[in-house]
């Protein structure tokens, strides 16, 4: 769906001769941030050293283990569609509904290339990070069985 021509000049003009959608394709988050830093302090609280973050390997893992090929991803619960606390908008659910469902089938793609690579993933819903204990068990299990 496309706009009006003369709406598209007045939007060149406002944005310094890009549309919205170019000056917005320009903008980087910051990630997950709050939600990394917590992992990374849970992970150095239970002794789980050798991670690196935002490794350029397909993915771009949270949390990244290179000699035990171990990836670990933290998904935000609205961009990647929890299961359990994902609602869809009311405004725009077709955008919204699309957008979700392309977030989790990169996911599904970026598991099976790291796998395919020979790498364990590991993803943790943003709302799971209160109860970790399970997830840090299964950390360590992926680095003790990398490490045999």
């Amino acid at each position: 769906m496309g706009f009006p021509e003369s709406m598209l000049s007045l939007e060149k003009t406002r944005f310094g001769g890009l549309t919205r959608s170019e000056v917005m394709s320009r903008i980087r988050g910051k990630g997950n941030e709050k939600t990394e830093v917590r992992l990374a302090r849970l992970l150095r609280k239970a002794g789980i050293r050798g991670w690196r973050r935002h490794l350029p390997i397909p993915g771009r893992p949270d949390f990244s283990f290179r000699k035990m090929k171990v990836a670990v991803f933290v998904d935000g619960c609205f961009w990647h569609g929890c299961p359990k606390c994902f609602r869809l908008p009311k405004q725009n659910r077709e955008f919204w509904r699309a957008k979700i469902e392309g977030n989790r089938r990169r996911d599904r793609s970026v598991n099976g290339r790291l796998r395919r690579l020979g790498w364990k993933v590991i993803r943790i819903w943003e709302c799971r990070l209160r109860g970790l204990n399970n997830h840090l068990q299964s950390i360590e299990r992926a680095l003790k069985q990398a490490n045999l």
